[in-house]
């Protein structure tokens, strides 16, 4: 409801300064073209958006999912502690874990909605520790091929989409370390 009230703001706002500065005209003329830009901005990208979607759903079908719960579950064991006595919300975890270094961030949703609701169902209703660095860790995800990144990037016609890389490596780590350790002080702190 805010952000509703926040946009209509920055909307009028604009307008009143478009017909102040004189410029309704330039304005009248930006808005089909971005409206257009857009719509194919959108129509690029939902390519590689389903590709991949459908890449997440065959690796749960075929059990790939499970191998990587398997895989990743040390790491799970000790981020939450509740995946060694639930097994499917270990294997949503891995997944959306997996989809997010993929930067798959629409598809890891699903599976992260999955599995926010399997933790908040053993809280009863309170956002505990390990809810609280699932939200953590999916805003703030570690990144090593944002396929998204690079489909909007080609969508925009750049050669090299992934050249990137390097940045997004330490820039997803560095943040997702650090809100990880922000939730961990706030909780240690928060239950005194």
């Amino acid at each position: 409801m805010v952000m509703s009230w926040i946009f209509t703001g920055l909307l009028a706002l604009s307008l009143f300064a478009s017909l102040v500065l004189g410029n309704g005209s330039a304005l009248a003329a930006a808005v089909p073209q971005g409206a257009r830009d857009g719509v194919n901005l959108v129509l690029s990208i939902a390519g590689s958006i389903c590709l991949w979607s459908g890449v997440g759903k065959l690796m749960e079908v075929v059990g790939f999912t499970g191998f990587l719960s398997k895989l990743l579950s040390p790491l799970l064991h000790r981020l939450f502690p509740s995946t060694r006595q639930d097994k499917d919300l270990g294997q949503s975890l891995s997944a959306n874990v997996c989809a997010n270094f993929l930067g798959l961030g629409n598809a890891a949703t699903p599976m992260g909605i999955q599995a926010a609701q399997r933790l908040a169902k053993r809280s009863e209703g309170i956002a505990s520790d390990e809810l609280c660095r699932l939200i953590v860790l999916n805003t703030a995800s570690i990144q090593l091929l944002p396929a998204n990144v690079a489909a909007v990037r080609v969508s925009l016609g750049c050669q090299t989409p992934f050249d990137i890389l390097p940045a997004v490596w330490i820039t997803s780590l560095c943040s997702a370390s650090l809100g990880l350790c922000a939730a961990w002080l706030l909780g240690k702190v928060w239950r005194r």
